[in-house]
């Protein structure tokens, strides 16, 4: 089989459905929800240094605008 031939056939096959059940469990893992928690934070973190960083740099002049 060459590539163009598995490419081929991939792209007319359908696309497969994905299902996801959640599992209760007794004790939660600690480690990957913590690590969950510190990713939003991050991200917040990142979120609230970019608008702060918009708002308070220079803003430059626009090219081609006489000024007088």
């Amino acid at each position: 089989m060459t590539k163009n031939t598995r490419k081929g056939s991939a792209q007319r096959r359908e696309p497969r459905r994905i299902i996801v059940e959640g599992v209760q469990r007794d004790h939660p893992d600690l480690r990957k929800l913590s690590r969950a928690v510190i990713a939003l934070a991050q991200a917040e973190a990142e979120r609230e240094a970019q608008a702060e960083y918009e708002a308070t740099r220079p803003r430059r002049p626009r090219e081609g605008i006489d000024r007088e």
